[in-house]
């Protein structure tokens, strides 16, 4: 691993990494983690309740969009300041930022101010994500790591359990503006505890900043997901003869081609391309991609699959979801553990992969009437997987980059998770909807010869069908309903076995560089070990 780059003189002392330090610092990022982990649970239970009294239910995914959004975007570039002037102020700042945004969505008395709100949340929860990362690789040696993965996974789990608890106890009792502003003093804590724990060197820099990069890196990024968010936007499906559309597709690409050619110009790029020429790096973040697109997908319409055949409510089906969180738990702190004592950790995402890829296969295999102990069974193994892997790989490209460039190493590899994570989604649910379409098609004219509804196929709607609605269909019309939702879903799966298993075969070629005992400050000169 060379370190190419010259060290920046930092403003204050060397930090004395002790491990009381250490501890110190991880404790105000658990507290912020758990800040944005949490909020994203409590959220997504009360959002039925939120868009439905602020008349939004028709543009509801504004809502998830504009966070993914802002989100995305800033992940770049909390990973190049980070490296660029220290990481303790945009530190800050994000906790400043999503505290502010949960306060105002708690405040929202329009739709268009909750859709603001939420993108103000996501322009610091990106760097809530991105920045926890890379200041534990900034003040723990990669040969330690791994025993700080547990707490890290097992706050993950906690706030899994905790946020469809709470986010539907705080929509049925006080309201679910308190979804959003139970954030505001956690927020407090956590910016109190960072602003007197994490003692972070700050820089200097005379390198350049790469504006013309990040503004086609946003033009990009914001072009890719609203193509990828377009039916969940309003839109009646992808008319390419709209010229709305086909301007967006266009700009994005331009965008992207663009970025591309600023990247290899700029003197100091936002995301250096030179890093692609890194092995490690480049088959990590090509595990990140196709992990994204295959993971997210296949979380997304789970809890929908839930409320429709067991009839289970949103914090319910959120509950049936925990399986999933334990298995991811349980391998996250083993693997952790287990790759501070042996120093090795290509195996983990191999073994993770193919796991993962066995969860999705056996997920082709849900019935309607299924047992709920299966299904569980089948979620955890799903988690197991993917607990084997996603901390894995940025400890991977986090040890192989050098120190100077962690920042940016860390948020280029979850930035393309996150862009496969969001296409990947798309894809998935225009799969499933379309097979959705031909079934209900289908059963309509099934339910018009049997006598169960006027010949015409008036009197049935599968746009309008909610699970609380579906929950009061007399049968047989309710077991055919949750089969034809059940039979588009179940072979939808398929789909993303192929980009699981290619994830599995780059994982086959991942180098294994010797963990350092070296932390990012003091092999930057700002800190000594303690």
């Amino acid at each position: 691993m060379s370190h190419t780059v010259a060290p920046d003189a930092p403003d204050k002392p060397l930090v004395v990494l002790t491990p009381r330090t250490i501890w110190l610092i991880f404790g105000a990022l658990m507290a912020s983690m758990f800040l944005s982990s949490l909020d994203q649970t409590i959220v997504s239970t009360a959002m039925p309740t939120i868009v439905g009294e602020l008349d939004g239910v028709e543009h509801q995914g504004w809502v998830i969009t504009s966070y993914i959004m802002a989100i995305a975007i800033v992940m770049p570039l909390y990973g190049k300041f980070g490296d660029l002037w220290g990481r303790r102020w945009p530190f800050l700042v994000a906790v400043a930022l999503f505290t502010l945004g949960s306060l105002f969505g708690g405040m929202a008395q329009t739709f268009p101010e909750l859709v603001a709100a939420r993108g103000l949340q996501g322009l610091g929860g990106g760097g809530l994500m991105i920045l926890s990362q890379a200041i534990i690789a900034d003040i723990v040696p990669a040969s330690e790591r791994g025993k700080y993965m547990g707490p890290m996974g097992a706050l993950f789990g906690i706030s899994a359990v905790i946020g469809p608890l709470l986010g539907g106890w705080l929509t049925d009792g006080p309201g679910w503006r308190w979804t959003f502003w139970i954030n505001v003093p956690v927020g407090i804590i956590a910016l109190v505890v960072a602003w007197y724990a994490l003692r972070l060197p700050s820089h200097r820099s005379g390198r350049p900043v790469d504006w013309l990069g990040i503004m086609f890196m946003v033009l990009s990024t914001s072009g890719i997901v609203l193509l990828t968010s377009w039916e969940s936007l309003g839109h009646d499906g992808y008319d390419w003869s709209s010229p709305q559309l086909l301007a967006l597709l266009v700009g994005t690409l331009a965008s992207v081609a663009a970025f591309i050619v600023t990247e290899t110009l700029a003197p100091e790029p936002l995301i250096p391309l030179r890093l692609f020429k890194n092995p490690t790096f480049t088959v990590t973040t090509l595990i990140g991609l196709v992990l994204g697109m295959g993971m997210f997908s296949a979380m997304a319409m789970l809890p929908t699959f839930l409320q429709m055949s067991t009839g289970a409510s949103i914090t319910g089906s959120g509950l049936l979801m925990l399986p999933m969180m334990a298995g991811m738990m349980l391998t996250a702190i083993g693997s952790g553990v287990a790759i501070s004592k042996t120093g090795r950790y290509k195996i983990f995402p191999i073994v993770g992969l193919v796991v993962t890829a066995a969860g999705i296969a056996w997920m082709t295999t849900i019935t309607g009437d299924m047992s709920m102990v299966v299904f569980g069974l089948m979620i955890f193994v799903l988690g197991a997987g993917m607990g084997l892997v996603m901390q894995t790989i940025v400890l991977a490209v986090q040890n192989a980059v050098d120190p100077h460039e962690l920042g940016t190493a860390t948020s280029a590899n979850n930035f393309f998770r996150e862009i496969g994570a969001t296409v990947g989604t798309a894809l998935f649910t225009t799969v499933f909807t379309t097979r959705l379409t031909d079934n209900f098609e289908g059963l309509a004219a099934k339910m018009a010869s049997s006598g169960l509804m006027p010949a015409d196929g008036t009197g049935f709607s599968g746009e309008s069908l909610t699970p609380a609605a579906v929950d009061q269909l007399p049968e047989p019309i309710h077991g055919w309903v949750v089969d034809a939702f059940t039979e588009a879903l179940a072979p939808a799966f398929w789909y993303l076995v192929p980009l699981v298993l290619l994830g599995f075969a780059l994982a086959l070629f991942l180098k294994e560089v010797k963990l350092s005992d070296e932390a990012g400050m003091v092999a930057r000169g700002e800190a000594v070990a303690g």
